[in-house]
């Protein structure tokens, strides 16, 4: 059982890169966004927004809201 929930564990942290669209806070409508222009980003420090925000002309409108409104916090 041990080793059951290690491979658990370290699935877990090996999807946090992608699992930026899974909080409440609106950033789900960057998923698509993430995989497609920022998948090798890894999370932390603003490094996923900066990316996005490079590719800001390429996003989805839903996107593009949920960034706006992280500039106004």
């Amino acid at each position: 059982m041990p080793t059951l929930r290690l491979a658990v564990f370290l699935l877990a942290i090996g999807c946090s890169g992608s699992a930026i669209a899974q909080s409440g806070d609106g950033r789900g409508a960057c998923k698509a966004d993430y995989d497609k222009y920022c998948a090798g980003t890894l999370p932390g420090g603003g490094r996923v927004v900066a990316c996005l925000n490079k590719q800001q002309s390429q996003l989805s409108d839903a996107c593009k809201k949920v960034l706006a409104s992280r500039k106004k916090q």
